[in-house]
């Protein structure tokens, strides 16, 4: 029988008070704590849980996440794995579900609910309602996952309605995606009883959610950054906020996590007790997934701080074990398999013209924004060559494309976007949410096409390339969608491509994090899939 004991200063989130105590663990559980009189130099409390992320966006398997999530304090996620399910249908949520288990990280995998997340796009595998169902009446499966299609909902669309009332009937919590889903259309969506949301972006927006029961997400990760906007609701309603990254890139990974939205609420003075709360305590209660809050009997998961002013995290314990000291892990790295489709022939440069129409005067472009998922929908006349419309580097209008990555000989769907500022060469990745399929950006035929041969060749990755001779790669050889090293190499190698990109001109913060959601079309206003151009909120193609 295995007995440690620590003395601590407990920040005690039940309570609101911190006092000195002697924690006696044994076998892996809180058997005593005991409340001494000398304060002491380090405080503990429960491990930090990130409320709602794919693990795949950090482009990491589960193991690896593990091994840098657990550093800053993290001891548990709740994760759809929807981005592998789209391109691996049930194998890749297996996939998931397996390499998580050789981790003694707790990671609690949701049911994806949309996939595809619409009718409008090509992905590599669907999952109807009897594939949900199958899943979850699993025992490793906790929840439905973000129900992204929301007009489904409010028109009670018989395929998504079965999936909710699958949840219901198994007494497990639906995760819900409504952006800027508001009146009438958020009343209908509550109703089916969908109670959380990641994608409110303004005060006002997660308030009236919040009023009808919908706990808010407040999300902070490597592209939607929502934290300044919302961070408020603390005040308010502290039991109905959590704390969640969504998707995060590796080489911000390896910086921060829940940490840092903890860190930011206390500079701004919220209270110690309301940002814990919303960091480790509400997550766990809303989706009673069995992870340690620090009371007798729980696990042992819990993290030590130099103090509540810095924050520091000093280690990590899970089912006490400690997995990482000193900013760094202990967590072993574990032999990881390989699981794939993609099926796609090298493409030329003829093949990403766009012949001008005599009748065209202004052509609909995709405006980025900085921080954002949305996007903005401008009209704009087109710079002609030879009756061909091309990128305009003067005026940042770029030529945009989506490729079927799952069938060979597709033709390219193509577009115009500003905001990406590159000035010569173009970028590439098979990370494109949520389909996956391959999308590009540039400012030439030849470059683009160059970025998109690469992607086929090494069937996945990332890609940006100079000029059509200078190419570099970084492969994803599982889904095209995650690396097979470990956290930081690909951090490292992540990073030397975000700088490539930026050396072409792009002055976004997360250029290739940015470009993974134009292909979303479940986020307003405009984006583009595989089959065309999308209206967001006709949710229609734009003819």
């Amino acid at each position: 029988m295995f007995t440690t004991s620590i003395k601590a200063n407990l920040i005690d989130i039940f309570q609101r008070k911190t006092y000195p105590v002697c924690i006696t663990v044994q076998n892996g559980r809180i058997k005593t704590i005991e409340e001494i009189t000398d304060w002491q130099e380090v405080y503990i409390l429960p491990g930090f849980v990130d409320a709602h992320v794919h693990i795949e966006s950090s482009m990491l398997v589960p193991t690896e996440f593990a091994r840098i999530a657990s550093v800053h304090g993290t001891v548990a996620t709740v994760s759809d794995p929807h981005e592998i399910a789209n391109v691996c249908g049930m194998e890749g949520v297996q996939f998931m579900i397996d390499n998580a288990k050789k981790t003694p990280f707790k990671i609690f995998f949701g049911a994806p609910s949309c996939v595809p997340a619409t009718n409008f796009e090509t992905a590599g595998a669907t999952l109807d309602a009897v594939n949900v169902k199958k899943l979850l009446a699993s025992n490793d499966i906790w929840y439905l996952s973000e129900m992204m299609n929301f007009p489904g909902v409010i028109n009670d669309d018989p395929e998504v309605m079965a999936k909710i009332e699958a949840a219901k009937m198994m007494n497990k919590p639906i995760d819900g995606h409504a952006p800027n889903v508001r009146n009438t259309s958020i009343k209908k969506y509550a109703a089916a009883g969908i109670n959380t949301d990641h994608e409110s972006t303004t005060l006002e927006e997660a308030l009236e959610k919040i009023s009808l029961g919908i706990r808010c997400l407040i999300r902070e990760g490597s592209a939607a950054k929502n934290f300044e906007a919302l961070i408020e609701i603390l005040k308010y309603h502290p039991e109905m906020v959590m704390f969640c990254s969504d998707d995060k890139h590796p080489d911000e990974l390896v910086l921060h996590h829940i940490n840092h939205h903890v860190k930011r609420a206390l500079a701004k003075g919220y209270d110690l007790y309301d940002v814990l709360r919303a960091a480790c305590i509400n997550p766990v209660l809303h989706y009673q997934i069995p992870v340690g809050l620090l009371r007798i009997d729980d696990t042992a998961d819990f993290i030590l701080i130099n103090n509540p002013n810095d924050f520091d995290i000093l280690c990590t314990y899970i089912n006490g074990e400690e997995v990482a000291k000193g900013g760094e892990t202990l967590l072993p790295s574990v032999p990881i398999s390989l699981i794939n489709n993609f099926n796609c022939l090298p493409f030329e440069p003829s093949n990403f013209r766009v012949l001008h129409k005599s009748y065209q005067t202004e052509i609909p472009v995709i405006v980025a924004l900085e921080g954002q998922l949305i996007t903005k929908k401008e009209m704009h006349l087109p710079k002609l060559d030879a009756g061909t419309i091309i990128s305009d580097v003067e005026r940042d209008i770029l030529k945009i494309v989506v490729i079927n990555r799952y069938y060979p000989q597709t033709q390219p769907a193509i577009a115009f976007i500003k905001n990406f500022g590159l000035k010569k060469g173009a970028i590439a990745s098979t990370v494109a949410h949520d389909c996956h399929n391959i999308i590009a950006v540039g400012v030439d035929d030849e470059s683009i096409c160059a970025a998109v041969n690469s992607l086929i060749e090494t069937k996945g990755g990332i890609t940006v390339v100079e000029s059509p001779q200078v190419v570099i790669n970084m492969r994803l050889p599982i889904a095209g969608l995650m690396s097979n090293q470990d956290g930081h190499t690909l951090a490292k190698e992540y990073a030397t491509l975000d700088s490539a990109a930026k050396k072409l001109g792009s002055n976004l913060k997360a250029p290739f994090m940015t470009l993974s959601f134009m292909a979303l079309l479940v986020i307003p206003e405009i984006k583009l899939s595989d089959k065309g151009l999308f209206d967001g909120n006709k949710f229609e193609f734009i003819v």
